[in-house]
């Protein structure tokens, strides 16, 4: 199985008559090799010459290859059914009806029972990759096209016989690294890598061992204190320190054993958590808080940063062994100005598919208001600071008051702060946050501000976060 985002229909039309490159939605161009060669094994069938048991070596995997082809094929409509129940019944793993059918297909076709039972986990994980990767992903430029075809090979591989033979069950150990700007979608990206693991099946039960659900956890380092890291991350025993009144799994603990976790703003964890999840890359274990006994984690570790993380390393913020154990692959996902570069109607797809979200079913008047405000309040060469997280509270603001401008709410000028304190008018907390305030204003980033306070990065966010001044910049351009 090639990769489905590589693979145009001008490869495919020299296979195919143009007859059959009438492809529906929902299919690759490949689809378009299905019936032409299935009519070729049938007629090999037919001529008592089909069964993989009749061939050795080479010809053996090519015949494998071309089964496996058309039997995943043939079962495309059954398997998107199943993941569509998956998605209505969080948690669970359903039934698959046409579970039986196929593993008797496939060993009447040569392949053994172990062997057909893990080809049929390959056609549903195959099945979950296209779907999340296509679906959760919305835009046609050339930059986006580009981000399918790396997230589909960070999930098998550049070549699917290496992953069938030797990589389907030993992902964990290859970590990747997520880099774009905030809001551009790393985390749309993390979770389609997730959701798109392998997962055994059981013939017994006639379900898959994990739901889909199940699959991946993600964690934003930026959310919490330095002193509650380590809890969240590794969990700790009761008793462990003050306020720890039970014991609490951290999300290393409640990653499934099939299962995938985003480590989301990578670039803000500090060296002594660093050292921390490098051992649990390179060991295998973690350790909860209070605790002496190490647990094992078997999940596969996905991060995420919008910072510079050369820099990182070079300012010695960064660790250079835990950067070269996260980064087995490095997958850049582009800012939201560079698809509307390359493709302008990208603007329109999102819009579509943000509006439908947020209003639950599809508006073709809504999608209208949104777009004659966007093109009406805003220049045409918007660079979208925010990305899509940006554009979709732009549509929020536009289907609330009809406008949308891109607010850069007020920091107190020096002399108001100046005023402020003559008057006696700020608190500890007030005074420490108008003044991060103003320095955001002048620098432009977290880091400045942070320098130039003594204070680190995450707290500088506390401060501006908490800020009434600065709420609306925050929602934009952050």
């Amino acid at each position: 199985m090639a990769n489905p985002f590589e693979v145009n229909r001008r490869q495919v039309a020299a296979l195919v008559p143009a007859s059959a490159l009438a492809i529906p939605d929902g299919h690759h161009a490949l689809t378009a090799l299905f019936p032409v060669l299935s009519a070729r094994l049938d007629r090999l069938s037919q001529r008592n010459a089909g069964s993989l048991t009749q061939y050795a070596g080479e010809e053996r995997q090519w015949l494998a290859d071309a089964r496996l082809f058309c039997g995943y094929h043939r079962f495309l409509p059954e398997l998107d059914r199943s993941i569509e129940r998956e998605l209505a019944q969080p948690r669970q793993s359903v039934p698959i009806p046409c579970a039986d059918k196929a593993l008797a297909l496939l060993r009447e076709q040569g392949f053994g029972q172990t062997e057909a039972v893990r080809y049929f986990g390959l056609f549903y994980q195959l099945r979950r990759a296209y779907t999340f990767i296509d679906s959760a992903l919305i835009g046609s430029s050339p930059c986006m096209h580009q981000l399918r075809r790396a997230l589909w090979n960070n999930v098998f591989g550049r070549d699917m016989r290496v992953y069938e033979r030797f990589l389907w069950n030993r992902m964990e150990d290859f970590s990747t690294l997520l880099l774009g700007e905030t809001g551009s979608g790393k985390g749309s990206a993390a979770a389609a890598i997730g959701r798109s693991v392998f997962i055994p099946f059981d013939p017994i039960s006639n379900r898959f061992q994990h739901g889909v659900t199940d699959t991946f956890i993600a964690v934003n380092l930026a959310e919490f204190p330095e002193s509650l890291i380590e809890s969240e991350l590794f969990g700790h025993r009761k008793g462990a320190f003050t306020g720890a009144v039970d014991d609490h799994q951290g999300v290393f603990a409640r990653c499934s054993l099939y299962g995938s976790l985003l480590l989301d703003e990578i670039g803000d964890a500090s060296l002594s958590v660093q050292i921390k999840l490098l051992r649990v890359l390179q060991e295998r274990s973690f350790t909860p808080v209070g605790s002496h006994k190490p647990q094992r984690f078997s999940g596969r570790v996905i991060a995420a940063t919008h910072q510079s993380l050369a820099e990182l390393r070079q300012q010695g913020k960064f660790r250079q062994d835990f950067f070269y154990r996260l980064c087995s692959d490095a997958i850049t996902v582009p800012p939201l100005r560079q698809r509307l570069a390359e493709m302008p109607a990208e603007l329109d797809l999102l819009a579509q598919a943000l509006v439908t979200r947020l209003l639950g079913s599809s508006s073709s008047e809504a999608v209208d208001l949104v777009l004659t405000a966007l093109r009406r309040d805003l220049p045409a060469e918007y660079a979208w600071p925010g990305n899509v997280r940006e554009l979709e509270q732009a549509i929020r603001r536009i289907l609330l008051t009809g406008r949308y401008s891109e607010e850069r709410a007020t920091a107190p000028s020096g002399h108001d702060l100046w005023r402020q304190l003559q008057a006696g008018a700020l608190d500890a907390r007030g005074l420490l946050a108008s003044y991060c305030a103003l320095l955001y204003q002048r620098c432009g980033n977290y880091e400045e501000v942070a320098r130039r306070t003594g204070l680190d990065r995450r707290t500088v966010r506390k401060h501006l976060y908490g800020s009434k001044k600065l709420s609306n910049e925050m929602t934009f351009t952050t």
